[in-house]
């Protein structure tokens, strides 16, 4: 009997963790969520190139998803452009500026061990079959940190109260 509760209290939590990991991409469409993602494992390869001098990694990486990864930078515009208009540029930019920072910040944790634990990305993602499976590679790596939101809240003006309805009127 305990060891049933456990269980349970380990599936609990880990579903828990699970669902505050994907909270920042609550907003957004499938596609959307796998455009972010694939961008979150091009963002996490540049670190890793940068960082563990794994540039010519990353360079066959481009090559081989060179048209898949200017699409999703195309979709990435989109998501943008549906969630921040006008400021869809700015946006985008600190969001991936963002991501970098985020992963180099997880890297200079990991100190030494960082590239020894993260270096087989690259292996990896080379010995994909092609680039229909990048998207599901790049959600099983769950690379989005939760500290980045791309699904903001409403505002409304400050001092100003959200449009309320228009009162019907009552015949006379």
């Amino acid at each position: 009997m305990r060891r049933t509760m456990s269980t349970l209290a380990i599936v609990a939590i880990l579903t828990a963790q699970q669902a505050q990991a994907q909270a920042p991409l609550n907003c957004l469409t499938p596609e959307e969520r796998s455009a972010v993602e694939v961008a979150s494992l091009r963002s996490e390869l540049m670190v890793l190139a940068t960082g563990c001098h794994r540039d010519d990694s990353y360079n066959a990486f481009i090559r081989k998803y060179q048209a898949d990864l200017m699409g999703n930078e195309k979709d990435m515009g989109e998501v943008f452009k549906r969630k921040f208009g006008k400021r869809a540029q700015q946006e985008h930019d600190r969001f991936t500026t963002d991501l970098a920072n985020g992963e180099s910040s997880a890297g200079m944790h990991l100190g030494s061990d960082f590239c020894d634990r993260n270096g087989m990305i690259f292996t990896e993602v080379m010995a994909l079959r092609g680039p229909s499976e990048l998207p599901a590679y790049a959600a099983g790596k769950d690379l989005v940190p939760a500290t980045l939101d791309i699904c903001p809240e409403p505002k409304t003006p400050a001092g100003r109260k959200p449009a309320a309805a228009p009162a019907k009127k009552h015949p006379a």
